[in-house]
Parts: C-alpha cells; sequence; structure tokens
C-alpha cells in the first residue's frame, strides 16, 4: 500500500499498524479529533493544494501536528492529508447527522437570531435536547429539528440525495453543499445511504459495487466511470454528476454527455458499476 491518499504514514510518523511495512522515524496510535468548523479542506500537505474536504463533525485520527497543521487519516472512508489545527476539537460523540441540503446554526431556538455558521448535508452534531421546532447541541446552539437525522438512520436511494445537491457549484476537491466535484457528489449519495466509499474517482471505480457489461441497460444509482470522473445514473437515459463543464451539478442525457466527453477529452470511458 503507496497510496499517499489512503495511507497513514508520511515518512516522519505513521500509524503502529504499519510497523515492519512502512519507514517512518515513529510510529504512534495516534488521537481521535472532531471537526469543529463547517467545512474544513484537507490538504496533501501543510498550505499546499486541497486534495477533499471534511465537514463539521467528521472523525479524524490525528498522527502528527506540524507547522499549524495536522496529519490526520478520516474516518468515514481512510483518506489522509493535513487539516488546520483551528478546524479541530475533541473527540465527542455525535448523535444525529444534516439530512437536509444544508442548514444553520443558531444560537437561540430562534429563526430570527442571526445564525452562527451554516452546515453542510452530512455534518454531524450532537443533540443533547429539543427546545420547539429546534434541537439544541451539546455546545448550546440550535439546529432546525426537520433538517436532522438520527446517527444510524440512513436513506435508501443514492440518486435521490444526488438531487439535492442540484445546482451546487463545482468545486474541486469539494464535499459540502457549498462546493462539490464529481465524487464528493457520489461519496455524500453513497454514504448516506449506508454503502462505504472511498474519496476520489478511481478509488471508486476499483472498489465500489461491480461491473456491469457495456451495453447492459441501466438503472437508478448505477455509477458511470471515465477518466478522472464519475457521474450517477437517474434512470436509463439520465446522469447527475458535478462537472467543470457547467462549473455545478447538473443532470444531463447519458448518450449525449457521453459523446461530449468523447470529443472534449478523448476515449476516457472506463464503463459502469452497480451497486
Amino acid at each position: 500500500m503507496t497510496d499517499r491518499r489512503i495511507l497513514p504514514a508520511n515518512g516522519r510518523v505513521a500509524h503502529v499498524s504499519l510497523r515492519g511495512q512502512v519507514e517512518a522515524a515513529t510510529f504512534v496510535e495516534g488521537e481521535w479529533a472532531r471537526v469543529m468548523a463547517p467545512v474544513a479542506d484537507l490538504l496533501a500537505r501543510p498550505r499546499g493544494p486541497r486534495d477533499r474536504q471534511v465537514l463539521r463533525g467528521d472523525r479524524l485520527m490525528v498522527l502528527e501536528r506540524i507547522e499549524g497543521h495536522a496529519f490526520v487519516q478520516a474516518a468515514r472512508d481512510g483518506y489522509c492529508g493535513y487539516v488546520a489545527e483551528t478546524a479541530l476539537g475533541p473527540d465527542h460523540a455525535v448523535t444525529h447527522w444534516v439530512s437536509a441540503p444544508a442548514t444553520h446554526l443558531y444560537p437561540a431556538a430562534d429563526i430570527k437570531r442571526p445564525e452562527i455558521a451554516s452546515l453542510s448535508f452530512g455534518a454531524r452534531l450532537d443533540i443533547a435536547g429539543e427546545e420547539g421546532r429546534f434541537a439544541r447541541t451539546a455546545d448550546g446552539h440550535h439546529v432546525p429539528r426537520v433538517h436532522l437525522r438520527e446517527i444510524g438512520a440512513p436513506l435508501d436511494d443514492p440518486a435521490a440525495v444526488a438531487l439535492l445537491f442540484l445546482g451546487t457549484p463545482y468545486l474541486w476537491g469539494g464535499n459540502s453543499r457549498g462546493g462539490i466535484d464529481c465524487s464528493g457528489l457520489v461519496q455524500a449519495a453513497l454514504l448516506a445511504c449506508g454503502h462505504d466509499c472511498p474519496g476520489d474517482s478511481d478509488l471508486q471505480w476499483q472498489s465500489v459495487g461491480r461491473p456491469l457489461g457495456e451495453g447492459t441497460p441501466l438503472r437508478r444509482g448505477d455509477l458511470l466511470f471515465w477518466r478522472g470522473h464519475v457521474a450517477m445514473a437517474i434512470d436509463g437515459e439520465t446522469m447527475i454528476h458535478a462537472n467543470a463543464h457547467a462549473m455545478a451539478v447538473t443532470l444531463e442525457p447519458i448518450v449525449a454527455a457521453r459523446e461530449r466527453i468523447r470529443v472534449a477529452e478523448g476515449d476516457s470511458w472506463l464503463g459502469v458499476r452497480r451497486l
């Protein structure tokens, strides 16, 4: 295993499970933390380019702290990288997750109060009680109850989840309603429905579902892959994807999209996988 994206090692430190498999100056157990910022970039290196993003309440194993960043591995998909230390807080229980496309945190159970932060679909919270139409978080903030589901209560239609992101701006490495890319959209849809899913399209092509033979009729939820791109079938004729062509999450006829991509990028088609 040498792919840095899913290898909890950076030469200086490595997780103890890799002892004897990789070279590192120190092997550590790591310590768990939670993301406290609404969304945070997961970087290839401190102050480097964004690989992915993590959301409020995501659990991260911290292996090293350096230059104001933490070298981490995300519990949700094993992705490794660097997160600003200011985005992190202590590990704690989470009880609910945001199942609306987005929601707001308020300082009180009052929709007329200025919001504290915006949270994306998939963010996780520790809910301590209820006040009318609001849920109260353990740290004293409030969020509309209608926007939450309990941890362990997945949805059942990945395509319906993907449609929640329709119109979301395209963002390379994005994982939130504020900006998302093709693999982030697929991952959000699958994780919300209880399916394991890695963060990038090449990893998804290798591990999600089973391959279908060319020409097999498509079903809702099938994943369509090109080199460096992934989309999800809404039905046999239409797909949804976050794409740089429209710079947004859009619906597109599958046949037309395949031809457009072939003309623009050559023969990059890989195939279809089914959950």
